[in-house]
């Protein structure tokens, strides 16, 4: 009888897999899994675009903890600003510039103003145009939001306004189009990952021009010509400011890669995500040791900088180069901005934070590495290194002159020791703490 049993169980089997399988099934699977796929990819983005725009309080908790009490407000407000102008000139214009068709003989772009749609199809690794924006909206704030901590404690918030409207509606989308939109410097093969160039680069040179123009803070340098340290009032908020931002990088780089379903696609976020993380470590512990072995003390604020030195040292490069080949950029990253801000010293150009050490040599260097350690056209690398931040520099140089001509680029010599929370907002962030200095 258990024969029997048996072999009536085993023909039931056959009997089951020689079943027919329908087509309608098989489209049924096959819809459902395209449906999974494209969830899947427009989530990880999402979450990606969430982590950037998460960037914003990091950027702003370094730039307070690294300035003065009198001006937290000031700083704070800036940075808010970046954010809510960003998005609307972003949407009004700069994403039509950026990735639209190109006009001008190629030097920007133009597409319809907004986003121009809301679905895609329905496949893995489509994105839908909204989700994209918002990534890219991100990208575009953190660009502007690098220049207020050069610019701090001296510069007018009305100015400060005008250039990150036109950083964002105009400068950023423009070189962007020319790598990321298709543009003549992606045609000519330059690889930059998730904006070293593009983003950092263009930051750090817009900082630059508006450090020189502005001129240093009242008490900077002596009548001997050498650099005061003003130091940070608020330290612990600027280290979780940084800690944030490396959190924040995650959105950055691994969702740079656009889709996470597929094998391929998931090796190559978890090797980003790994890159960003060595470098980042790599470029903390080298700025430490640079600042110790110089001064013969290490420096939290150096050792924080070197962190975010890392960051966007690799941000180029770090879905083309090695595990080891992240630590080593990171490296270099990190003694690179110690020396920055020493030539910053030197030159007599003031940068509270150090955001041109950070965002600008650093950027550079990540598109150089890209050809060292990655692999990518030498030609092209060095031609996109130049053109990107040198484009940046050039044009709101112009801009903060012509402000300046104006006589509405930097506060009064009173109102800046004053601090410009009363000042310009007639406010403070420490309400009955405050101290009435030049340091």
């Amino acid at each position: 009888m258990k024969k029997v049993m048996l072999t009536l169980a085993a023909l039931a089997a056959v009997t089951c897999l020689a079943l027919p399988v329908h087509a309608d099934e098989i489209a049924a699977g096959s819809v459902v899994a395209d449906e999974t796929g494209y969830a899947i990819d427009n989530m990880f983005l999402f979450i990606g675009a969430v982590l950037v725009i998460f960037m914003q309080p990091g950027f702003a908790m370094v730039e307070t903890g690294l300035n003065s009490a009198k001006n937290a407000v000031n700083i704070l407000f800036k940075n808010v600003m970046d954010l809510c102008v960003g998005v609307l000139l972003f949407f009004l214009f700069g994403y039509g510039i950026m990735y639209g068709d190109p006009i001008l003989g190629g030097f920007m772009g133009w597409g319809n103003m907004g986003i121009g749609g809301t679905t895609a199809d329905v496949v893995a690794g489509s994105l839908t145009p909204q989700v994209d924006w918002l990534f890219q909206v991100a990208f575009a704030a953190t660009a502007a939001t690098i220049v207020s901590g050069a610019v701090t404690g001296r510069l007018k918030f009305s100015a400060y306004l005008i250039y990150s409207a036109v950083i964002t509606g105009l400068i950023y989308p423009i070189s962007g189009f020319w790598q990321w939109g298709g543009g003549w410097l992606n045609q000519m093969g330059v690889h930059d990952f998730a904006g070293s160039l593009v983003v950092h680069a263009v930051g750090g040179f817009a900082g630059l021009a508006g450090a020189i123009v502005l001129g240093p803070r009242i008490g900077k340098f002596g009548v001997d010509g050498k650099a005061k340290a003003i130091p940070g009032h608020n330290l612990p908020i600027a280290a979780l400011g940084v800690f944030i931002l490396w959190v924040g990088w995650y959105g950055f780089n691994p969702a740079s890669q656009l889709a996470i379903v597929g094998a391929e696609n998931t090796n190559a976020v978890m090797l980003i995500a790994v890159n960003t993380t060595l470098a980042a470590a790599a470029g903390g512990v080298f700025a430490m040791l640079t600042t110790w072995f110089i001064h013969k003390k290490p420096d939290l604020t150096m050792a924080l900088n070197g962190i975010l030195a890392g960051l966007v040292g690799i941000t180029a490069n770090c879905d083309v180069v090695s595990n080891v080949s992240a630590v080593i950029i990171g490296i270099v990253a990190g003694i690179l901005v110690v020396l920055g801000v020493k030539l910053l010293d030197a030159l007599k150009i003031d940068d509270p934070v150090g955001a041109f050490p950070v965002h600008g040599i650093c950027g550079v260097w990540g598109g150089l590495a890209a050809w060292i350690f990655g692999g990518q056209p030498m030609l092209a690398q060095i031609t996109g290194s130049i053109v990107i931040p040198l484009w940046s520099f050039v044009t709101l140089f112009i801009l903060f002159s012509i402000l300046k001509k104006l006589g509405n680029l930097r506060v009064s010599p009173e109102e800046e020791i004053r601090g410009l929370d009363l000042g310009e907002h007639g406010e403070e962030a420490y309400s009955g703490f405050q101290l009435w200095t030049t340091q």
